[in-house]
């Protein structure tokens, strides 16, 4: 069961949902196992895990979190809430994305007992592999002990760094970093994580897909996340005002730059109820019938077979067993050629759709 996040149909972003939400659920649907929560998300803002713990375990159902953003959040007072200490079951941490391992290094915490700890440890064996590099744990070794001994001392600073370059970003002309007056409030997000710079360049009548590429090729920096309107810095400990100048002058560069770009191409942007499609074979079923590629445009009605996901952040618009609709096809396809990626559909230009065939 899927359950729907918070959304802003102004800025066209998603949020964590929140107890509320889950409550009604597990009425609704008492043979759910547990939840799998993701916060933070990629724009950095956070659901209320401590809240939605409690409604999971009112019902009995353990709560894990998918916290691939949060590898730091335990190690500072001022960040939002770590799982572990807001009662989370299971918390799983990809420490290479906002910690200082090499990739593929990460890492699931397990406490209380709605979580057999065998039972996890042999379904991690299913999916793990058999000769792991021993890189990966001597990086996650030496970051854990780093952070322990000099955690807080590192992200105090990073902090400050953070919170002076947020104002210097909103000094330039066109520019404008997304804090706690857009992101939190009842319907929205518990808190954000003040070391994810949420930009938005839309004043500067250019995409974030043009921005992060233009970036890219002039300035040798590489953001981690755009979309039609914003892109998205990641501070991490290891940042100084040395990579933050490098950051300032890039942006500073952009500005200038900006009324050179073309228009960018309109995304069709559908609102959060054309977003959600109705499932109708289960993704496993579907990813594993008999398929047929059909034109773009013949795809609408039918029963998708392969995922169509923008990436980053990696939310799929499409998944195997739910029924395509026009209104994401053009959401998809217009997204690719603003600048969009997408790197799952079989067809990389989107003009066919990979579909469950037809029974005779």
């Amino acid at each position: 069961m899927w359950l729907s996040p918070h959304w802003d149909a102004e800025r066209h972003l998603s949020h964590p949902p929140g107890p509320d939400e889950v409550r009604e659920l597990f009425k609704a649907e008492p043979e759910a196992k547990g939840m799998l929560l993701v916060t933070p998300n990629d724009y950095g803002t956070c659901g209320d895990i401590q809240a939605i713990a409690e409604v999971c375990h009112e019902f009995g159902k353990p709560l894990i979190v998918d916290e691939a953003w949060g590898a730091h959040l335990p190690f500072h007072p001022d960040l939002p809430p770590w799982g572990m200490d807001a009662d989370a079951d299971v918390v799983v941490t990809s420490v290479h994305k906002s910690g200082a391992a090499v990739e593929q290094s990460s890492v699931f915490h397990l406490q209380g007992d709605l979580v057999d700890p065998n039972v996890l440890k042999a379904r991690e064996d299913l999916l793990a592999t058999t000769s792991p590099t021993s890189l990966v744990y001597a990086t996650l070794d030496g970051w854990l002990r780093h952070m322990v001994q000099h955690g807080k001392e590192l992200l105090t600073a990073t902090l400050a760094l953070a919170h002076s370059t947020r104002a210097a970003i909103n000094d330039l002309t066109g520019l404008r970093v997304m804090g706690e007056a857009e992101f939190l409030g009842e319907e929205l997000a518990k808190s954000p994580d003040p070391l994810k710079m949420v930009i938005d360049v839309s004043a500067l009548d250019i995409s974030g897909y043009q921005a992060t590429d233009w970036l890219r090729e002039h300035q040798r920096v590489t953001l981690g996340l755009s979309d039609h309107r914003r892109v998205v810095a990641q501070f991490t400990h290891a940042d100084d005002h040395r990579t933050a100048g490098i950051l300032l002058d890039a942006l500073s560069a952009l500005v200038k730059a900006a009324d050179d770009f073309e228009t960018p191409p309109p995304v069709d942007l559908p609102s959060s109820d054309e977003l959600q499609l109705e499932t109708v074979m289960l993704p496993r079923d579907a990813f594993f019938a008999e398929v047929e590629q059909v034109d773009a445009d013949q795809a609408v009605g039918r029963i998708s077979a392969e995922m169509v996901t923008p990436y980053p952040p990696g939310a799929p618009a499409v998944l195997p067993g739910e029924v395509i609709t026009k209104e994401v096809v053009d959401y998809v396809r217009s997204g690719l050629n603003a600048g969009m990626e997408l790197p799952d559909p079989a067809d990389s230009e989107l003009k066919s759709f990979r579909v469950v065939a037809r029974k005779p």
